[in-house]
């Protein structure tokens, strides 16, 4: 699922104190685009250190990169010590696996591998045997933080960080917007959305617009919302995005680390806001795994999160669904 930013260009508005300029750029990152818009006199933030800032977090966080730190702990044999971008990271994770009982696990990577949808790509479906023998080096009670280093306990634990790293990389992008003292600003990395501020110079509040998922069965199920705020991050995770069929079955992404296999649930899709991309990122699979019932339980007793559900009913059609949170957030 697609977030689509709505924003409108303008142009002399009530507000002469400033002379408001609308600066905005794009490129590729990560596997996928960005785009960065923000309102100031200047462009006190270009492109160069947008893209220098992407490279950094790549030298970190991609499993795409052999010498990036999260490689290199990887192939460690009992751990290294964490850079400035892995440790907070890392921080995350472990409490978003406590919090979620540990559907969200990032040593899940053997997993992610052998279903195909790691770095070398498979098409070859796992069986029982293989996915048995991957499960004792799944948990992340077998990682130690220790300071600043991570120590695995055992040689063949493995992370990924796809499920937090690109909210992760939009609240990177969003402190340096503000370290530059832009407070109006739309960030966006691969669909995750982080917003700041208000449309200048009318100040009207940022529009996104939730896309309904590529599938042949939403020709006639146009559900796009549109969400309207001035601060926050939204995600979304769903089971359209990566997947492939084996035998006639649709083999997703969204893996349980508990049970070593793609989930099976009603839900197409979660839309997840929270305060930071972080924290939207981080949560947004893990919604995906328990189901609607228990996600919906879940988001509403926080006041930290908000989401909106797309899934299947029992007579197989399409229908949403959103928490009394995020239901403010579409009509504000």
């Amino acid at each position: 699922m697609r977030l689509i930013l709505l924003l409108i260009m303008f142009g002399l508005g009530a507000n002469t104190s400033i002379e408001w300029k609308r600066y905005s750029m794009t490129g590729t990152a990560q596997g996928t685009t960005y785009s960065i818009l923000y309102y100031a006199e200047d462009s006190v933030v270009t492109k160069s250190m947008i893209d220098c800032v992407l490279m950094s977090l790549d030298s970190s966080l991609s499993l795409y990169k052999p010498y990036s730190r999260i490689n290199q702990f990887n192939h460690s044999a009992s751990g290294i010590v964490l850079d400035e971008h892995l440790l907070p990271v890392i921080k995350k994770s472990f409490t978003t696996y406590k919090e979620t009982n540990g559907l969200f696990d990032i040593t899940v990577q053997p997993l992610v591998q052998a279903w195909g949808f790691g770095v070398t790509k498979t098409i070859v479906v796992p069986d029982a045997a293989a996915i048995k023998s991957i499960l004792p080096c799944v948990n992340t009670k077998l990682l130690q933080l220790k300071g600043n280093r991570l120590i695995k306990t055992r040689p063949c634990v493995k992370i990924d960080l796809n499920g937090i790293a690109q909210g992760y990389s939009v609240d990177v992008l969003a402190a340096l917007l503000e370290k530059h003292g832009l407070k109006n600003y739309i960030v966006e990395l691969g669909g995750e959305i982080r917003v700041k501020g208000r449309k200048q110079p009318l100040g009207e509040k940022m529009k996104i617009g939730i896309e309904s998922p590529n599938e042949d069965a939403f020709e006639n199920h146009p559900l796009q919302k549109i969400v309207v705020l001035d601060e926050g991050a939204i995600t979304t995770s769903g089971n359209y995005r990566k997947f492939y069929e084996s035998k006639g079955q649709k083999i997703t992404h969204i893996i349980n680390p508990k049970t070593g296999y793609p989930q099976k649930n009603e839900l197409i899709s979660v839309t997840v806001y929270a305060k930071d991309a972080i924290t939207a990122d981080a949560y947004d699979n893990a919604l995906m795994l328990m189901g609607l019932k228990d996600a919906m339980a879940f988001v509403e007793r926080r006041k930290d999160l908000a989401a909106y559900f797309i899934y299947r009913d029992a007579n197989g059609k399409i229908a949403d669904t959103a928490s009394s949170a995020f239901l403010k957030l579409m009509n504000p």
